[in-house]
């Protein structure tokens, strides 16, 4: 009788031989003999868990959204939910330890490539995209008009994204990422200070309006 929890065990370990196979081997390269081996299973039971290869590649990014998601969840949980916390928290979440280790960065990279040809990927990644989105413009929101909040919503996404994708294929990745992550986090003050200058003056007697 097979222990409780074996199967989640299980398939976690896969989804980790995976993420590690594309990393040394790149996605097209990555087998279901590459996992299996790495995993050290046998390859039938990848077909039981997962359906087959596509099934497991579709996990293993779902895996790497949901830590992204966690990580989000925990930085949020330690503050007071201002709108300049909230952005910053979703900032580092997007530069976190994990999400710029170089087993995650190069299976990020192997899934935005492969992603423009598989629709299960582009939906994903999809989500993604729109979950940032929506986290960054609820927050700019509590701040600035819709317009505004919208603009700055999609500026700080692509800055997320670019520096992200910079820093991953940069020589130097930990100090490109430690200096993106200052950056956009510079682009997010700025654009709040900016929204508070505009608040303050427009107010009558020059105090900031709240209403």
């Amino acid at each position: 009788m097979p222990k409780v929890g074996m199967k989640d065990t299980r398939k976690q370990q896969l989804i980790e031989a995976t993420m590690h196979s594309i990393a040394e081997l790149g996605l097209q390269n990555t087998t279901i003999v590459s996992i299996s081996k790495r995993a050290g299973m046998s390859s039938g039971i990848i077909s039981h868990y997962f359906g087959g290869k596509q099934g497991l590649i579709e996990a293993a990014l779902r895996y790497l959204l949901d830590q992204l998601g966690k990580e989000l969840r925990e930085r949020m949980a330690k503050t007071d939910g201002s709108p300049d916390q909230r952005l910053a928290c979703i900032i580092e979440s997007n530069f976190s330890d994990f999400q710029r280790s170089a087993l995650a960065a190069k299976t990020w990279l192997s899934f935005w490539a492969r992603s423009m040809h598989e629709p299960g990927l582009k939906r994903l990644q999809q989500i993604n995209n729109a979950r940032l989105y929506s986290n960054l413009r609820f927050s700019f929101a509590q701040v600035l008009s819709p317009d505004a909040a919208t603009a700055a919503a999609r500026q700080t996404a692509a800055l997320i994204d670019g520096f992200w994708l910079r820093s991953a294929m940069s020589v130097e990745p930990e100090e490109s990422f430690q200096a993106g992550e200052k950056l956009c986090k510079r682009f997010v003050q700025d654009a709040l200070s900016q929204a508070n200058t505009t608040n303050s003056t427009s107010a009558p007697g020059g105090y900031k309006s709240y209403g």
